[in-house]
């Protein structure tokens, strides 16, 4: 059992209401940040409980951000965790997000899950998240629902949308063959993507495009 499980079941303080598959996920994914000087920012804040087990999990040295629209979440700061009052589809206060705030390395959308919302706050966001930094965006489910403006296959929604960017990241060497494929700054800046259930993971890196290497002496001729 991770530190992350332990934590949310002998939870007693704020709320968490989290899928019982993400902690294994979260650990995956984020323990490399564990006691390091980190910045996270949490989209969704709900009744703050989540801010509370990343202060807890990423220990002393990180600082921990949450935006909400409801001002009602002002009243959850607490040393290492600060609130911003704003909306995530609202690309000015997203853009604005770039003075305010110091250079994120996660982001984890756990808003109102809407497609609107999910695709706006990535295209904003993520190119403004540290070279080597995280993107997670969960709850991705809301993709298959009508009430959030998904639907199987639906060209809007988020999933097919990253699916879109599956493309992008290959395109180094795909756009060579393909005249409709152009290297993006996504694909320059965008060294893996992960698909979970309900979570999808974009970790960043610096990249350039791929050569041939070889090693060891030719057998056949």
């Amino acid at each position: 059992m991770s530190d992350l499980q332990k934590y949310f079941r002998t939870n007693r303080k704020r709320l968490i209401t989290k899928w019982d598959h993400y902690f294994e996920i979260y650990d995956r994914h984020f323990k490399r940040y564990r006691d390091r000087e980190v910045t996270v920012l949490e989209i969704g804040v709900s009744h703050g409980g989540s801010l509370q087990m990343w202060k807890h999990y990423f220990g002393s040295r990180a600082r921990i951000f949450g935006i909400d629209i409801n001002p009602a979440v002002q009243g959850y700061v607490e040393s290492q965790i600060e609130l911003i009052v704003g909306d995530q589809e609202d690309r000015s206060f997203l853009r604005g997000l770039r003075e305010r705030l110091p250079e994120i390395d996660i982001v984890i959308d756990d808003g109102g899950h809407t497609m609107s919302q999910q695709v706006t706050t990535f295209e904003e966001i993520f190119p403004y998240i540290s070279k080597d930094g995280i993107y997670l965006c969960e709850d991705t489910h809301t993709s298959y629902w009508g009430r959030f403006g998904g639907g199987y296959k639906k060209e809007a929604s988020f999933i097919e949308y990253m699916k879109l960017k599956i493309d992008e990241l290959n395109a180094f060497s795909g756009s060579k063959h393909n005249k409709n494929l152009e290297v993006t700054d996504f694909t320059r800046t965008a060294k893996s993507m992960h698909f979970y259930d309900s979570i999808v993971i974009v970790e960043k890196g610096i990249r350039r495009k791929p050569t041939t290497v070889r090693a060891g002496r030719r057998v056949l001729s």
